[in-house]
């Protein structure tokens, strides 16, 4: 590691922490597994619908990162990508608290229409972020601290979440109206603007990129092919991936189903969500810890394992106790694939082909982060919601087979991933 990155390495921890810190508050404020589909479910009776929403940020992060890897690998600082992409995944949100203070006038119909598209705008602005900033946060942080940096940034965002999401169902009380809505919203885009502010402190060295970026799209094509078709160990993390987003899809559906299943209100729903952003916030940092010492492959494989327990639990619950279990499980498998799948993808191949890793890791398992949540909620539609439990729960438990059993750790056979080129300047 050059001294460029060591000199401002705890800075740079520092200020990227409290931006993870206030960017969870706002998504407690806006929580997608309460406070967004609450509000969507004022606006139409679909599970289906629901679910979609519920999915829209993980696929707009996922499904745009292939499109600008090309661009990032020629970059020599990726921090003036990373505010002005960012811009797009925290305007959204003011756009929300004004759709649902203007529900009297607009109606449920265009409501709806125009905060699906204000989550869509928002998601696609996360994901034109996301491997700029990846690189970034791979650029400033060395090998052997990006877990535990990923674990205590989530650990801060959870801390963020939990307080804020437990507030959001105070103020939405038994029977949320839209301007409580409205209030949730606002608050979340301050908090967007106050996790803007830390990220702009980032100190970035600048460095000469080690390859100048293919603006043929048939040879950037065929480079991203030869990789897939060179790394077997890719192809099995794609496969866990894929079988993560299916473990993952009931989550989405477990609020809605203790309302109708147990008659809960929106406070209970609000401490529920609380109770995952906690869990989520609590493992985070002991995985990150973990995957630094013993691999983030094993950390990923115990955190989709628990995920599925999460899931054939509620499929069995007989009282609300188990939904606080449920939540507490499921919050730990969602530390998982955040703290571990971005560490993994970036130990994978070497420092010049990162960020096509990291577009392929992404942008090829949106996909099946779209499908997921519309089989979860078509289950739950045509025949039960135990349906999508059940389902989840497998896909869990295939998911960690292949991580466990077939997948290889690639920080093993990447060595050359620990290297990097001298800076040149320093932003």
């Amino acid at each position: 590691m050059h001294a460029g990155i060591q000199q401002h390495l705890r800075h740079n921890f520092v200020v990227n922490v409290l931006d993870g810190a206030f960017f969870g508050a706002a998504f407690g404020f806006a929580s997608k597994v309460a406070v967004i589909p609450l509000f969507i479910a004022t606006l139409t009776d679909s599970t289906t619908i629901i679910g979609l929403i519920a999915s829209l940020q993980m696929i707009g992060w996922q499904l745009p990162q292939l499109l600008t890897a090309n661009y990032v690998a020629g970059l020599h600082r990726y921090k003036r990508a990373v505010l002005i992409m960012s811009i797009h995944e925290r305007a959204p949100f003011l756009g929300l608290a004004l759709v649902a203070a203007a529900y009297p006038v607009l109606g449920p119909s265009v409501t709806l229409a125009l905060a699906f598209l204000l989550l869509v705008w928002q998601a696609l602005g996360g994901g034109l972020t996301a491997t700029a900033w990846q690189a970034m946060i791979c650029k400033i942080m060395p090998p052997g601290r990006r877990g535990t940096f990923y674990g205590t940034q989530s650990a801060a965002s959870g801390l963020g979440e939990s307080l804020c999401v437990v507030i959001a169902g105070i103020l939405l009380g038994a029977e949320p109206q839209a301007t409580d809505f409205a209030i949730c919203f606002l608050l979340a885009s301050i908090a967007m603007v106050l996790s803007f502010i830390f990220l702009a402190k980032t100190r970035e060295p600048a460095i000469a990129p080690t390859q100048h970026a293919d603006r043929d799209w048939r040879r950037f094509m065929a480079r991203l092919r030869a990789i897939l078709a060179r790394d077997t160990n890719v192809r099995w993390f794609l496969v866990a991936r894929v079988l993560a987003q299916f473990a993952g899809m009931s989550v989405a559906f477990y609020a809605i189903y203790a309302v109708r299943a147990f008659d809960i209100t929106a406070e209970t729903a609000g401490l529920l969500a609380g109770v995952l952003t906690t869990a989520q916030m609590l493992a985070s940092p002991l995985l990150g810890v973990f995957g630094d010492h013993w691999g983030h492959r094993r950390a990923m494989g115990i955190g989709i394992l628990l995920a599925s327990c999460s899931a054939l639990l509620v499929m069995t619950a007989t009282g609300l106790g188990a939904f606080y279990i449920a939540f507490a499980l499921a919050g730990v498998g969602n530390a998982a694939l955040w703290t571990t799948v971005m560490t993994i993808t970036a130990d994978f191949g070497t420092l010049e082909e990162r960020p096509y890793y990291i577009g392929l890791t992404n942008t090829l398992v949106a996909p099946a982060t779209l499908i997921a949540p519309l089989l979860g909620g078509w289950l739950a539609d045509t025949i039960s919601f135990q349906a999508t439990f059940l389902v989840s729960g497998i896909s869990g438990v295939l998911a960690t087979f292949v991580l466990m059993a077939i997948m290889h750790d690639p920080r093993q056979t990447h060595h050359t991933n620990l290297a990097a080129p001298e800076p040149v300047g320093l932003d």
